[in-house]
């Protein structure tokens, strides 16, 4: 007589494996786009001030487009 068992202990779990699935490939891609050099120079004058930025001719509503403009 061939028995079996159903393990609803294992589809319970199934959310929360996915859900750690995708928060390692969420903080990877985190990892990747900090590690960007364009993403390092944004903080870095974003983390300027006003007057700073207006000595570099910049506003702060123009850093994305400045950093990007050759991909633009």
């Amino acid at each position: 007589m061939a028995q079996s068992t159903l393990h609803l202990r294992s589809l319970a779990t199934l959310p929360y494996v996915l859900g750690d699935i995708l928060a390692g490939i969420f903080d990877a891609l985190v990892r990747i786009g900090e590690a960007n050099a364009r993403i390092r120079r944004i903080n870095a004058l974003s983390a300027l001030t006003d007057a700073e930025l207006a000595a570099r001719g910049l506003r702060r509503a123009d850093i994305i487009r400045w950093v990007m403009s050759d991909r633009v």
